[in-house]
């Protein structure tokens, strides 16, 4: 059959969207309007033909994969088996190929698109209370997940030196922009664990994009060099960081401009190797820092003393106060990676291939943000932060909520969502201030040995009665 013309194709869109905001487990009609999917299926020139899985329905199928409990194809097609039975459609086929051949079909980019869109939009509409000073602060961490392991993923995305062959896991490495107030994820990039730049800030260089004149960015340790706060100064953002463990503060020089507080000049190193010239001679010949010493006096914790490097000189604007709650703040990346590793399990992702393996990110990424605008609406609503509502419980509620999506009419849906939404700002973060717990874990994994050889290896020695 011929792929559909324009007017059709804009036609079955929105006639897609009808069922989408019906569908399991995504009740997000609201906050992700027809008009956005849309616009990305035209810019990633999506044409269709008249499949059981057109882009739309994959879509959210897809969604509702990353954000059910069982990530598996199969109970993702149940539910969508599900879903047709409820609406009276006709029974289709319980077989995985046809999803899966539709997953493959789905271009990356529309994920990524929706993905960055729903993340941007909103922090931007989060109220002036929700912002420092009236600036939008990001924050940008990093970290790691595991795939599957089979050819293609080892090639894309190596083992760890220290894994024997046949024994690892392919390991990317991923870094994630996010907004502080209301901790979407804004950006992210995905890249190998291993090679000549991949590190983080080689990753976090291809998201500078996302950085605008007036943002306040907050980083680890890891980020705080002369280059990462220069070029994120090039931009016209400030930083709030912590002093790089190379680095040692000399706290008898400089302007002082209280205890254990000064401003000193850094001055501008020799060019690195993955550095162009012309980007090195567009930064300045030194830097101005202010550098403040900070003393953790809350017993259990582990850093007693640390030392915070601000692009915020002046103390009547940037009191030092507040630039410690501000730097102490950039411990919610730390669980907004967590939600998204642990409550949404990408931290051992399920794809076979690199291509998927990158529309999983994405995918977990544009659930997420979804699940975190929801966050927002309720909160402010309730009168509420965003970071007062719990994640976990915003999930189990979407999810929960599914059944009733299946069988609630076009007119009743504003009705479910702002129901969903009295629920999610009833399920608040518990008051723990200064909360620490050890390092360590109670319950104890069972007593298998540990897999030494090949799995192919392991095989043919219980074929031979060798089971040691």
């Amino acid at each position: 059959m011929a792929h559909a013309t324009p007017t059709r194709r804009t036609r079955q869109v929105r006639c897609l969207h009808q069922q989408f905001a019906q569908a399991p487990a995504l009740p997000f009609a609201d906050v992700l309007p027809a008009a956005e999917v849309e616009q990305a299926l035209r810019d990633e020139e999506v044409t269709f033909r008249h499949r059981l899985f057109p882009p739309l329905v994959t879509l959210w199928v897809f969604l509702s994969q990353v954000l059910d409990p069982d990530h598996s194809c199969r109970a993702a097609v149940a539910r969508f088996l599900a879903w047709r039975a409820a609406r009276g459609l006709a029974p289709c086929s319980a077989d995985t190929s046809a999803y899966c051949k539709a997953r493959r079909r789905l271009p990356e980019g529309v994920l990524a698109r929706l993905a960055r869109a729903t993340g941007r939009q909103a922090q931007d509409q989060a109220p002036p209370a929700w912002r420092w000073n009236g600036r939008a602060v990001k924050v940008v961490d990093g970290s790691t997940v595991s795939m599957p392991d089979t050819p293609a993923n080892r090639q894309a995305f190596p083992h760890s030196r220290s894994q024997k062959p046949g024994l690892g896991f392919p390991i990317a490495r991923l870094v994630v922009l996010f907004s502080l107030a209301v901790g979407t994820a804004l950006d992210a990039a995905l890249g190998r664990y291993l090679g000549k730049q991949t590190g983080e800030t080689a990753l976090f260089h291809t998201l500078h994009d996302n950085l605008e004149p007036g943002d306040l960015l907050l980083m680890d340790r890891y980020y705080g060099s002369f280059w990462e706060i220069a070029l994120a100064q090039q931009r016209g953002a400030d930083v709030v960081t912590r002093l790089h463990q190379r680095r040692k503060p000399d706290f008898r020089t400089g302007r002082r401009l209280g205890r254990e507080d000064h401003v000193v000049e850094w001055p501008r190193p020799a060019r690195p190797a993955w550095m162009e010239e012309a980007t090195y001679a567009s930064l300045p010949a030194a830097l101005a820092v202010r550098e403040l010493r900070v003393r953790v006096r809350q017993p259990g914790f582990r850093t007693q003393v640390l030392v915070v490097v601000t692009t915020l000189l002046d103390p009547a604007e940037a009191p030092r106060s507040d630039v410690e709650v501000l730097y102490r703040m950039r411990w919610l990346a730390e669980l907004d990676l967590r939600a998204l590793k642990q409550t949404l399990q990408m931290d051992v992702l399920r794809c076979q291939t690199p291509e998927m393996v990158r529309k999983e990110v994405w995918a977990h990424l544009l659930a997420y943000n979804l699940v975190r605008r929801v966050m927002a609406r309720a909160a402010q609503e309730a009168k509420l932060l965003p970071v007062q509502l719990s994640f976990k419980a915003a999930v189990q509620a979407v999810n929960a909520f599914t059944g009733v999506a299946w069988q609630a009419a076009a007119q009743e849906l504003g009705e479910l969502g702002r129901r969903l939404r009295e629920v999610l700002a009833s399920q608040r973060v518990g008051n723990r201030p200064n909360r620490y717990e050890p390092r360590a874990r109670k319950r104890r994994p069972k007593e298998y040995p540990l897999l030494t050889v090949p799995r192919d290896e392991a095989r043919a020695r219980c074929r031979a009665g060798r089971y040691g």
